[in-house]
């Protein structure tokens, strides 16, 4: 069993500092400045690792956000070893909450990293009170609303990467990531993602922390800086071809820039996203409403996703890469994302189970990863039918599907989905903060 020990000591880091009310517009950059602080700690408290065995091995992989301790301990294998053991795709879950010791069932299950992002961490702080005691600490203490969210986050980043880092240092680095992302109100702040990135890895402190970085125009430069800064990253909200390459790109150029001799540490996830893809497409399909349209429903996301691995194989391998190599580079690895089904009438596994393939990640939220467990077929498939998918892709086209316009288009809402699901979590912590305010006096 994995443990959490040594998280007794305080870590010193630089502070959020914020000139804005968060219940005021979060447009401004100012919002997300970040500053040194000599009084800004970070306790991390020991965590109990004492978990119930349950009776019935085979219940629901559904982790509770629960304020005690894990929920018990399933002893047998799963399809998820054997994707990664039979087909080097690692799976990862799409969920982060308290008690960070409920992902030790899915870890024992094959489960081998996590992913969070800012709508994750809005629902479990709202939802849970397993983030109360620490929380009113920090207002207690003085500490301004967005100082206590980054806090609050943190200390569960550096919990989990704690119970993965044994999978990581199994894989000499090559698993068990734990990823955290900046502030999405820095989609549009080039420099200021390179910042946050800097101190998100600082205050963490941990060697398989990713840093979530979204694959937005003016983040690009940020991803090849933090790269060279030797930071590894979680590139997310890719959503076509076109940026993934931009992605990959940055992630060379970045390793190049380093100057470090040894770039064994420095590793990559790229996110493509899929069940977006095919929301999106599949509407513009039905408004087109031909029988020839009508039939592409569903397809557009797992083909685009088989292409994306075409450009992936052709981008790490030749001249370029291989020097890379010799300096212990690792690829940057495909993460597909968004893996849950939107439309109940597709398969519940259809985002899944036909992108499995070497060298790549499938983060998976509670719907696909109950579902795949239950009844996944693990299988080579990421590349079984490549001319199946570029049919699929060049017939979208040839319908007047442009992928660039669908691609920045959900990569707008993406980010905008983000910035509201910080902008409420803010709204909501400092609801909290108001009521233990009245409550104190």
């Amino acid at each position: 069993m994995a443990s959490i020990s040594n998280l007794s000591t305080s870590i010193s880091a630089p502070s959020l500092s914020s000139s804005v009310n968060p219940r005021s517009s979060l447009s401004s950059k100012s919002f997300i400045a970040f500053r040194p602080s000599s009084d800004f700690f970070i306790k991390v408290s020991a965590s109990r690792l004492s978990v119930r065995r349950g009776s019935d091995l085979r219940g629901s992989l559904v982790v509770r956000c629960s304020q005690g301790d894990g929920n018990g301990i399933p002893i047998k294998r799963t399809v998820l070893h054997d994707l990664y053991e039979k087909e080097g795709q690692s799976p990862w879950y799409d969920n982060l909450c308290r008690p960070v010791t409920d992902l030790l069932p899915l870890i024992s299950k094959g489960v081998r990293g996590v992913t969070s992002n800012p709508a994750i961490f809005q629902k479990a702080i709202s939802s849970s009170n397993a983030y109360n005691d620490q929380f009113r600490e920090l207002v207690q203490s003085g500490k301004d609303i967005e100082s206590a969210y980054w806090e609050l986050v943190v200390k569960d980043i550096q919990d989990a990467c704690k119970l993965f880092e044994p999978i990581y240092d199994q894989t000499d680095g090559g698993d068990g990531y734990v990823s955290v992302e900046v502030s999405p109100m820095l989609a549009d702040d080039t420099e200021g993602t390179v910042e946050a990135a800097k101190w998100l890895h600082k205050v963490v402190s941990r060697p398989n922390v990713y840093i979530k970085i979204p694959a937005t125009a003016a983040c690009i430069p940020s991803i090849r800086d933090t790269i060279a800064n030797g930071i590894s990253v979680n590139v997310t909200l890719i959503f076509s071809i076109a940026r993934y390459e931009a992605v990959i790109d940055a992630y060379l150029d970045g390793l190049e820039a380093s100057g470090l001799s040894d770039l064994s540490r420095v590793t990559s996830v790229a996110s493509f996203f899929v069940s977006r893809v095919d929301t999106l497409i599949d509407k513009l399909l039905e408004k087109i409403g031909t029988p020839e349209a009508l039939d592409l429903r569903g397809k557009a996301a797992v083909a685009q996703a088989a292409l994306a691995y075409q450009l992936y194989q052709k981008k790490f391998s030749g001249p370029r890469w291989e020097a890379l190599v010799k300096k212990g580079a690792k690829k940057q690895r495909l993460l597909w994302a968004s893996t849950s089904v939107k439309n109940p009438a597709y398969p519940d596994t259809l985002y899944v189970a036909p992108l499995i393939g070497p060298d790549t990640v499938s983060t998976m939220p509670d719907q696909a990863l109950e579902a795949f467990v239950d009844h996944g077929t693990v299988s080579r498939t990421i590349d079984s039918n490549v001319s199946e998918a570029e049919g699929i892709y060049s017939a979208l086209e040839k319908l007047g599907i442009d992928w660039n316009e669908v691609g920045n288009q959900l990569e707008v809402e993406g980010v905008d989905s983000f910035k509201k699901s910080f902008e409420s979590l803010l709204n909501t912590l400092q609801d909290k903060a108001n009521s233990l305010k009245l409550v104190g006096h």
